[in-house]
């Protein structure tokens, strides 16, 4: 698949499929019940997805095929047509939807076949931020307080003008004390973290770093956005029992202990789109008036760096 494939003939293809998971997923908003909202925006992304011109595989997805009746690690999507690595969160942040809080979305990557990482569904430890910075100046093997001080030295300010958005968890404590030892300022979210890596590429959030634990397919999502915009990432698979390495290997890796930059994980141009499901600090939420549903959409293409919005505006 080519940069101008992906310029022209698959972006407003890709928009099509989060709007469709993003609008069946709004109905659910408030409802109070996670699986019925992602289990929305499954159903609709697959149907749209089976309705395109690709030959699409998932390799992020929502497990394996023996855990997820649909849009699971391995399935082919599509009609036939340029061959597609598809990485996807139906709804990131099904707790956000079901409590009908901020920042839910329905966010997908596309990539050449072959190119993105295919991680296992463990956990990640991840380290972001936004373009602008020396190569390499972010390394998981230095406290948060040793990336902080660092990203704040190639910034020009002090340690306590700079923001780090870390997902709200009892695990991450340490990095929590770390990061206020040297002043940063803390911005913790609850859910959500490739938006949470998105917004250190987007000045107006005012998050200069990211640094937690979360999802690896997460990751591979959040690296696709940054590939378009710009920015640094870093992560390394955590894996806490023998099943959790043994889904690795069935993907293909052996080395547990690798840390993968950016350019591991998405290894071409990509196509990166997110739709929002609820309001949040990057896009608007679905609403419905006046006899028409409007949707408001992030895509990013790597191939040209653009970056753009779509509002959509459809009769019901």
């Amino acid at each position: 698949m080519s940069s101008e494939t992906l310029d022209r003939g698959l972006v407003l293809d890709a928009v099509r499929v989060t709007e469709a998971a993003a609008i069946a997923s709004w109905a659910l908003v408030g409802r109070g019940d996670e699986k019925a909202a992602d289990q929305a925006a499954v159903d609709a992304m697959r149907n749209a997805l089976n309705d395109l011109e690709i030959d699409g595989e998932i390799v992020i997805g929502e497990g394996e095929r023996d855990e997820a009746p649909m849009l699971y690690i391995g399935e082919k999507v599509g009609k036939g047509g340029p061959r597609v690595d598809i990485a996807l969160d139906p709804l990131e942040g099904t707790t956000l939807t079901a409590k009908a809080m901020a920042n839910a979305l329905a966010v997908m990557a596309w990539a050449p076949a072959g190119t993105l990482l295919n991680a296992p569904d463990t956990y990640m430890d991840k380290i972001a931020c936004g373009p602008g910075y020396p190569e390499g100046i972010l390394d998981l093997d230095k406290t948060p307080a040793q990336n902080v001080e660092a990203l704040a030295a190639a910034k020009g300010v002090p340690a306590d003008q700079i923001t780090v958005c870390v997902l709200d968890r009892p695990r991450h404590s340490d990095i929590m004390a770390s990061l206020r030892s040297v002043g940063a300022r803390v911005y913790l979210i609850t859910d959500g973290d490739v938006a949470g890596v998105m917004n250190t590429a987007d000045p107006e959030t005012g998050v200069d770093l990211y640094i937690g634990q979360g999802g690896a397919p997460e990751g591979v999502l959040a690296c696709a956005a940054l590939k378009c915009v710009g920015g640094q990432f870093q992560g390394r698979l955590v894996f806490r029992n023998a099943d959790e390495k043994a889904r690795a290997e069935r993907v293909g890796i052996s080395d547990f202990d690798r840390k993968y930059d950016l350019n591991d994980i998405v290894r071409a141009d990509a196509i990166f789109v997110a739709t929002g499901v609820t309001k949040g600090a990057l896009l608007d939420g679905v609403t419905f008036k006046d006899g028409f549903v409007h949707t408001h959409t992030l895509v990013m293409n790597s191939s040209s760096r653009t970056v753009r919005e779509v509002r959509m505006k459809r009769a019901l």
